[in-house]
């Protein structure tokens, strides 16, 4: 038997899928969303989350709120658990955690935040913020931002991981010349998790990071899969090619994802919204068929 607040939950969705239009039928059927192993532990994670980086910069009173309500909401039901967030991304780490306390969804959620300060007591008292902006006692993962500090921090992760306050640590960049430097770090340093930048767009981390990551066992995080909207604004307006039902995808944005949910090697692409009808849309490219090489070929020529 439903929950009031399941019921409630079911209702967000069905508001926002109808708003998909012809996306509709085919949810009707849509199977449960694809997971994929965390290398280090076996734990199983969802292969799309939630970024928040801009979309959540929001004050706790802002009635856009409401609107980022019906996102987790749809996020939820929908079967994901990932949320990426960050001190430096302004309000975006307290919004994320009020709306989790509002939902009472943290059992359900993976809080994935990070440090980006320079020394330890800095680098702590950070961290201390984070606890208190997540109102949260345990955060899932922490990453080093940007490779800031990366040693001093790392050390500090560490610390907070044997007390149980942290469950993963890792490291971050979001552009490409970070690549080799990302590379570098990995492998003088043991980390649960790893968050890039990957597209359609912006392929670099096929050549080497990815590769390493799948062989060292290394879960990876994708960030920018649209290149903060370029990617799409190329198709924007252009009708969606025949070949995209061999896939199941239903739109540009699904097409996008699952070009990069065909890598083995990435565990969770993070794509933000603040829009409920775009979560949902997100949702819909971690489930159906990934393509296979040739079709990943027809997305790129696509997207050019």
């Amino acid at each position: 038997m439903q929950t009031r607040r399941q019921l409630l939950h079911r209702s967000a969705v069905i508001a926002a899928l109808t708003a998909l239009g012809p996306l509709l039928p085919s949810l009707a059927w849509a199977e449960p969303l694809r997971q994929r192993r965390i290398p280090s532990s076996g734990e199983m994670l969802p292969v799309i989350g939630l970024g928040t980086s801009r979309t959540h910069d929001v004050s706790l009173d802002d009635p856009q709120m409401d609107e980022l309500l019906e996102v987790l909401r749809i996020f939820i039901e929908g079967g994901a658990k990932l949320i990426d967030t960050a001190p430096s991304y302004g309000n975006a780490e307290a919004a994320s955690g009020e709306l989790v306390a509002r939902e009472a969804v943290r059992e359900q959620v993976f809080l994935a935040s990070k440090v980006s300060s320079t020394g330890r007591e800095r680098g702590l008292a950070q961290l201390e913020a984070s606890f208190r902006a997540l109102q949260t006692g345990t955060i899932d993962l922490i990453q080093v931002h940007n490779l800031q500090d990366t040693s001093t921090q790392l050390g500090l992760l560490r610390e907070l991981k044997e007390e149980g306050r942290i469950r993963y640590i890792g490291v971050t960049h979001y552009v490409e010349s970070a690549h080799d430097r990302l590379l570098d770090v990995l492998k003088e340093h043991p980390v649960d998790f790893v968050q890039f930048n990957y597209s359609v767009g912006e392929r670099n981390a096929e050549k080497r990071l990815l590769p390493y990551c799948a062989e060292n066992g290394i879960a990876t995080l994708i960030n920018r899969p649209f290149t903060r909207g370029n990617l799409l604004g190329r198709v924007r307006g252009k009708p969606l090619p025949d070949w995209a039902a061999e896939i199941d995808a239903t739109s540009w944005a699904q097409l996008a994802l699952k070009f990069i949910l065909a890598e083995p090697a990435v565990t969770t692409v993070i794509p933000a919204t603040s829009t409920p009808r775009y979560m949902a849309d997100n949702l819909l490219a971690g489930q159906g068929r990934l393509p296979d090489a040739r079709q990943r070929q027809l997305i790129v020529d696509a997207f050019a």
